[in-house]
């Protein structure tokens, strides 16, 4: 709870010192929807004393809201257990410079398959649900649903609102539990995911980087060759910060040359000198400082 105190302190700090939000506005919070979505609940769990939060319809329309100054943060996937990195939203991170990196959520993830009242298990034909909930749940329909067909939805929230609209018993959505209410769906099945552990991790994207003391991540995109990515990371580890997370992108004109996003840490607080002395390294682009929460299973 401390931790979650001292991060919603730095949000509001953050409005205050760089004139995003007026005290009798409202911040403005995009995110992935539409509504009952897992961004949606870190969304809510990260900006718990308020805010407004606006779906769309995709990460780079999130993102776009930030650049645009329609919206004064954004909440994006990053990382799955299961499914990994998030690649098509890591990529709308690496190309809108002007973000940054502010806040990090783990969701604990429980998929939840649901279809239209009066819908069985062995009514189902197809099953739809985004690219990470089907991958979460692939174990589980082998076994339960082997002849069901998969259909990749935007979100798993999309998934349920095209199962409510299409009133059909043979179809379903792996989606968030919460979903089955909002849409007036019936739970079929809970915790279709392919282990209990299953979490996803998702940023809180702002126009301006946190400037405090004591945070304890940091989030660099590195632009190089394969080859040299291993210089970049002898230098983090000299500056003092040790390697949590490095996910690779193709560069995208040069075979071999990648973007890396590479999150670091301090736990006893990332500081100036170890963001210049990473930032140094040729191909290296500052994304932000923060600390991490997480929500706990309830």
């Amino acid at each position: 709870m401390r931790k979650k105190l001292i991060c919603l302190f730095m949000v509001f700090a953050l409005c205050a010192s760089f004139g995003i939000v007026h005290a009798e506005e409202q911040f403005r919070v995009s995110y992935l929807g539409p509504e009952g979505t897992y961004t949606q609940e870190a969304a809510q769990f990260f900006f718990s004393d308020g805010g407004m939060l606006i779906p769309r319809e995709t990460v780079s329309l999130a993102v776009s809201d930030v650049l645009s100054g329609e919206a004064d943060y954004a909440v994006i996937p990053q990382e799955n257990t299961v499914g990994g990195p998030v690649v098509n939203y890591l990529d709308a991170l690496i190309s809108a410079e002007g973000v940054y990196v502010v806040g990090e959520v783990v969701i604990p993830i429980s998929q939840t398959l649901m279809g239209v009242p009066g819908a069985a298990l062995e009514d189902i034909r197809t099953v739809c649900s985004h690219a990470q909930g089907l991958t979460q749940s692939a174990q589980w329909r082998e076994i339960y649903l082997p002849n069901a067909s998969a259909m990749e939805m935007s979100s798993t929230a999309a998934a349920a609102s095209y199962v409510a609209q299409r009133q059909d018993k043979t179809i379903a959505a792996v989606a968030a539990p919460g979903a089955s209410a909002l849409y007036g769906l019936e739970v079929l099945a809970e915790n279709v995911q392919i282990t209990d552990a299953n979490k996803t991790r998702f940023y809180v994207l702002s126009g301006a980087p946190l400037r405090e003391e004591g945070l304890t991540r940091a989030v660099f995109v590195v632009t190089c060759a394969g080859s040299e990515i291993d210089d970049v990371i002898v230098a983090t580890h000299d500056a003092g910060l040790e390697l949590v997370a490095l996910h690779d992108r193709p560069e995208g004109s040069v075979l071999g040359t990648y973007h890396f996003v590479m999150e670091c840490e301090n736990p006893d607080g990332v500081n100036d000198a170890q963001i210049a002395a990473v930032s140094s390294t040729d191909g290296v682009r500052f994304l932000g400082c923060f600390n991490p929460m997480e929500k706990n299973a309830e």
